[in-house]
């Protein structure tokens, strides 16, 4: 059956074509498996509320008639602004608009939740653009712009919020503008598209511009919301979608409330943030945590941008999840929010995700797999520009810059086929990943780092779990050996200039390019020659050898401008005379790579890289291969170009041209 939906008719009706609905949330109190909720072109302030679940066979569907006309949002008009002085306005409203949940008195707080500034949930916009919050009235009487960020032009633009007598009192400082003839809108709702329930499963939601909410800060052991989400299901489809302006997050493949564990560690601070995120991870596994319950939702074709703390969040409940040829861009770049939650996409459990084809630039970070991205695969992606611009400080609170962030996980983790053109490029504490055909202008960081602590004058690990292979449940805890990992047929390019020589592949900030980073792990055959038993015939003989660093192959990389080299590569090209040029150009929305690397790469290739070449990640004892159990054979590029037997290093399997098209 379809239900109908018009913001513009005359009156509410049942539904049908002839009298439609004039609210989403009508439909989606009665669509049933099979049912589909076509949407008229309009503005929808209501949050909606889906009650059925579809099936797999029969999921329902939810689209808007003419893409991104529908729009659905969680804000309303801000009016009547009264000029106080200057630049500075104030309008009032009654907090009765806000029910039990007032954005304007709830602040952004949580666990992993660093920034020392207040912020509330609540935000105001000026012709869609998000406006800075301030800490005083005095600071957004000043109209100075945050020198932290990233767009100093938004930055312009501040507002501040008070309690009055029962209402919220909002000033803002709007320059040169006059707010009565902009569109001014404040965020009154938390959520616009997301069930209250758990187990909504197999909806479809396709072609609708979903924007500016309340969103709480979604921590990975607390209740995570965003505009949009499946909440703690499976099957959903978020398809085709302008998703932008949340206070947080912008889509949640996240976790369900807890009451045990929400916030626990800032509600109670008794125990460890550690032990209370493998806390989590146990208590899912009580909550219905199964690859037959939970997850395998698909995110494709969005533009998802101007998020304060994520574009996608997700702990847990994004399992066996694509997230594919989506534009995300500008998430955490006003350093108005900061914490160990912020990145274009930020998933813990990422157990079996693809995230394929995007173009994910202008971030805090890029992609931030967080424990668990065993199976995961991050391929056939652009990131670029995911650093503060020149000048700009790190805020208090604020993480540092990467493309790819993979944090105290096991594997197997692949990343391929990718244009990684951040000046850090990978930072994986982590071990069990495999870098395959990609193209790098930024470093390694994070090696041999960021895992365990000193405290009491003590190391104190940080052990992380691995799974059943292809499953959820957890196999076991282990900490972080380092090693473990396989890097070929990448090409490596020192474009950028290193500010601090100081810095060490330990370091998250570390700019020099390529492999070096990677001589302090033993070969394989180092590694297995600790274990002749004729040398240690006893258990506890063998213990260095157990808690020591796992080996690393590296072999077929190609390394130009003065990038360095794993001392134990036996195959490569290194090119110390030649001068390579990487640029990147944006011509009318299509993204064209000018590079001269065809000229220096003369001749060198390598072979076709396959599961069986990567082998088996050391702690999970899985292979390097697809969700379903298949083999990987990169024998297809970043275009999906067929590479010969005889291939070349990087993402395109051929490089004839000297400006490719490789995003549009």
């Amino acid at each position: 059956m379809i239900y109908y939906v018009d913001a513009n008719t005359f009156r509410n009706g049942d539904g049908t074509k002839a009298n439609p609905f004039k609210n989403i949330n009508d439909a989606a109190k009665i669509a049933l498996p099979g049912d589909e909720v076509l949407v008229k072109p309009g503005i929808y302030r209501e949050y909606v509320s889906p009650i059925h679940a579809g099936t797999k066979e029969k999921p329902i569907v939810y689209r808007s008639e003419e893409p991104l006309k529908a729009v659905i949002t969680g804000a309303e008009p801000a009016t009547n602004w009264t000029k106080v002085k200057g630049s500075l306005w104030t309008m009032r409203v009654k907090n009765s608009i806000f029910g039990e949940y007032n954005p304007y008195t709830t602040v952004v707080y949580g666990d992993w939740y660093f920034s020392p500034e207040i912020r509330h949930t609540g935000c105001l916009f000026l012709n869609d653009q998000m406006m800075y919050e301030t800490a005083s009235l005095e600071e957004c009487k000043n109209g100075k712009p945050d020198p932290r960020a990233w767009d100093k032009e938004s930055a312009m633009y501040l507002w501040y919020t008070e309690q009055k007598d029962d209402e919220t009192v909002i000033y803002a400082n709007f320059q040169k503008k006059d707010p009565n003839k902009e569109n001014v809108e404040f965020t009154v709702r938390r959520n616009c598209f997301m069930p209250l329930e758990n187990h909504i499963d197999y909806i479809t939601v396709q072609g609708f511009n979903i924007n500016k909410a309340a969103t709480t800060w979604a921590p990975p052991a607390a209740y995570q919301d965003g505009m949009i989400g499946p909440h703690w299901s499976m099957g959903w489809v978020i398809e085709d979608c302008e998703i932008y302006g949340s206070r947080c997050c912008g889509i949640s493949l996240g976790k369900y409330l807890d009451p045990e564990n929400d916030m626990y560690f800032t509600k109670k601070h008794v125990k460890s943030p550690t032990q209370m995120e493998r806390d989590a991870v146990c208590r899912g596994q009580y909550h219905g945590w199964l690859k037959e319950k939970i997850g395998h939702h698909t995110i494709r074709r969005c533009h998802i941008h101007h998020c304060e703390q994520t574009g996608i969040v997700g702990r847990m409940g994004g399992v066996f999840s694509t997230i594919e040829d989506c534009h995300i861009h500008d998430i955490c770049t006003s350093q108005q929010l900061g914490g160990a939650e912020t990145a274009g996409i930020k998933l813990h459990a990422a157990i079996d995700v693809t995230i394929r084809r995007n173009h994910i630039h202008n971030c805090i970070m890029g992609v931030w797999l967080d424990w668990q991205a065993q199976g995961a695969r991050v391929t056939q992606n652009l990131m670029h520009d995911n650093t503060r611009p020149e000048g700009v400080d790190q805020a208090p609170g604020a993480m540092f810059n990467t493309d790819v962030f993979v944090e105290v996980g096991h594997g197997p983790t692949l990343i391929d086929n990718n244009f990684l053109l951040s000046p850090v490029s990978i930072t994986i504490p982590s071990e069990g990943i495999a870098c395959v055909h990609n193209l790098v202008l930024g470093s390694f960081s994070l090696i041999n780092s960021g895992v365990d602590s000193i405290v009491n004058g003590q190391r104190e690990p940080r052990y992380t779990p691995y799974h059943i292979r292809h499953r959820t449940e957890v196999a076991g805890f282990m900490t972080i050996l380092h090693g473990d990992d396989r890097i070929y047929n990448n090409i490596f390019v020192q474009k950028y200039k290193v500010t601090d020589k100081k810095k060490t592949a330990a370091d998250a900030d570390y700019m020099v390019v390529g492999t070096a980073p990677f001589d302090i792990f033993p070969t394989e055959e180092e590694w297995t020659d600790q274990f002749d038993f004729t040398k240690h015939p006893d258990m506890g003989g063998l213990a260095e050898a157990h808690f020591g660093h796992l080996p690393v192959w590296i072999d077929g990389n190609a390394y130009f401008n003065g990038a360095t080299v794993y001392h134990k590569e036996k195959h490569n090209l290194v090119d110390k005379k030649s001068k390579v040029t990487v640029e990147l150009e944006e011509k009318s929305g299509k993204w064209y790579l000018k590079t001269n690397l065809a000229d220096k790469l003369k001749s060198f290739e390598d072979g076709i890289i396959s599961t069986t070449t990567l082998g088996t990640a050391f702690e999970p004892e899985q292979r390097f291969e697809s969700p379903d159990g298949s083999d990987i054979i990169f024998d297809k590029d970043f275009l999906d170009d067929h590479r010969a037997a005889s291939a070349i290093p990087g993402p395109l399997a051929s490089l004839e041209e000297k400006e490719i098209l490789i995003w549009k």
